[in-house]
């Protein structure tokens, strides 16, 4: 890992004065650990390898280095190019990376757009007719519009890849690769991901030379000012409990989690019934409700959101209170990513977990060896119907945690194919690409169900015609969900 001196304050690194000054506008002070340790680095122009997770302080540690080396060398873009790329997994997130910029560099006239999917793209094509210092963008987005001649890529000086785990798993490893193709092999790279599997090892190796590394916050990690709860629960019961939950805790604002779109909007019906005011946001909404809905929630109108990991990708919103796993996640890291969301800028925060059955008590032993935690249990089960006992979580005070134990998850089929193929542990390239290039029916690819309940995650509906699988009394937890 690269060590550098740690600045304390952002008028330390020396940022050009208009970025400075939007910085005092921002109330920015203290820089973050990833800020500290990467702009530094960046300001050199060294291509840099970051392990962070969401919610440190990732995007003006990228942000910031890069418009003050803008400025060092201002010209003007190219039609139908750009000087700066970033790629993010989600809409969501792509708009606020560039937000951010824009909030940066509001003193230096940045000209910047923004290329995502569930919008048209002929506005997008127009917006950077003329060329933009700044393109923030969704892998297949961007790709539509270089395959349709609306934007060149030849001119690009800065790549960033942000969240690129997150887009291994949404099957853009491919896109990644044809884009980075077209790029200048001349170019700085900024590469972040919250961890570094075989395969992001890899693809990081060929696209950077020679990075400096840095990381921040493992991703076993839990934050300390987070209380954690489980509760067992009879599944039937989950709905009545979860609005009873929300009714008796000082709820703030309160993020709900989902493991598929399906199973969110009923959440939602269920609060209605129960007189609680819910939305929710995942892959089959319209972009334009998806902004609304978080635009209310980020303004205090709506209290509760519902939502699925995928299109929760990029919520950063303080004052977030509460977490509640409605449905435990069948991956251990995504229980960190999810309780990461409350618990900011030094507040803090509840997690809760609403635990059912047998298979989600073996998703919280998984999550139990990562984090090396026994979290408290409440058991809120009608009595006679309680599930045995669960065998203890086995930890270790030194050294490495106990082998995790994952649930195996099957791709959709390809079109045309005669079944799903199971996607290897890496979850790279040898799983079914997705097919169709707009980004709105690409951009989050289905997940199957392990109880085989509602459609799942990521889906548009209309790209793909599929059969809900059947639930598997006996489930597979041999390997890693991609």
């Amino acid at each position: 890992m690269e060590r550098t001196h740690l600045l304390t304050s952002f008028q330390d690194f020396g940022l050009a004065e208009p970025i400075s000054r939007a910085l005092k506008e921002e109330n920015y002070l203290t820089p973050t650990p990833i800020q500290a340790q990467t702009i530094p680095l960046a300001l050199t122009g060294r291509d840099v390898v970051g392990i962070a997770q969401t919610g440190t302080g990732k995007t003006a540690a990228f942000a910031l280095p890069i418009l003050h080396r803008i400025l060092e060398n201002r010209i003007r873009p190219q039609p139908k190019s750009c000087r700066v790329l970033v790629l993010s997994p989600t809409r969501e997130l792509s708009g606020q990376i560039l937000d951010s910029f824009n909030a940066y560099g509001r003193h230096i006239r940045l000209t910047s757009a923004l290329a995502i999917g569930g919008v048209p793209m002929g506005r997008q094509v127009r917006s950077i007719m003329q060329g933009v210092e700044v393109m923030v963008a969704t892998p297949g987005r961007l790709l539509d519009l270089v395959q349709s001649n609306g934007l060149k890529l030849g001119q690009v000086e800065f790549l960033v890849l942000d969240e690129a785990d997150r887009m291994l798993d949404m099957g853009f490893i491919n896109d990644i690769r044809k884009i980075v193709g077209k790029l200048p092999i001349k170019r700085q790279t900024l590469f972040f991901s919250a961890t570094m599997p075989k395969d992001i090892a890899e693809l990081a190796e060929a696209m950077l030379r020679d990075p400096a590394r840095v990381a921040v916050t493992p991703v076993a990690s839990t934050v300390e000012r987070i209380t954690q709860r489980i509760i067992q629960v009879d599944h039937s019961n989950k709905p009545a409990f979860l609005a009873q939950l929300l009714k008796q805790e000082p709820v703030d604002r309160a993020l709900v989690f989902t493991r598929t779109k399906h199973g969110a909007d009923k959440v939602v019906k269920g609060l209605a019934r129960a007189g609680i005011s819910a939305d929710a946001i995942h892959g089959n909404k319209s972009q334009n409700h998806r902004e609304r809905v978080l635009a209310a929630f980020r303004a205090g109108d709506i209290r509760t959101l519902v939502a699925t990991d995928i299109a929760a990708r990029g919520i950063d919103v303080d004052g977030i209170s509460h977490v509640v796993n409605f449905d435990l996640p069948n991956v251990p890291e995504t229980y960190v990513h999810r309780i990461g969301r409350t618990a900011r800028a030094g507040a803090e925060g509840v997690a809760i977990s609403l635990i059912a059955g047998a298979e989600e008590m073996g998703y919280l032993r998984d999550i139990e060896k990562l984090i090396r935690i026994v979290l408290p249990r409440e058991d809120r089960r009608t009595p006679g119907h309680r599930d045995a006992a669960p065998a203890p979580a086995q930890h270790h005070r030194g050294g490495r945690p106990a082998p995790r134990v994952h649930a195996a998850r099957v791709n959709d089929a390809a079109p045309g194919s005669k079944g799903p193929r199971r996607g290897r542990r890496s979850g790279g390239n040898n799983g079914v690409p997705p097919t169709n290039r707009h980004e709105a029916n690409r951009q989050e690819p289905h997940r199957a169900s392990p109880q085989g309940g509602g459609k799942a995650e990521g889906m548009q509906g209309v790209a793909f015609l599929h059969r809900e699988s059947r639930p598997n009394t006996k489930p597979n937890r041999t390997q890693r969900p991609r």
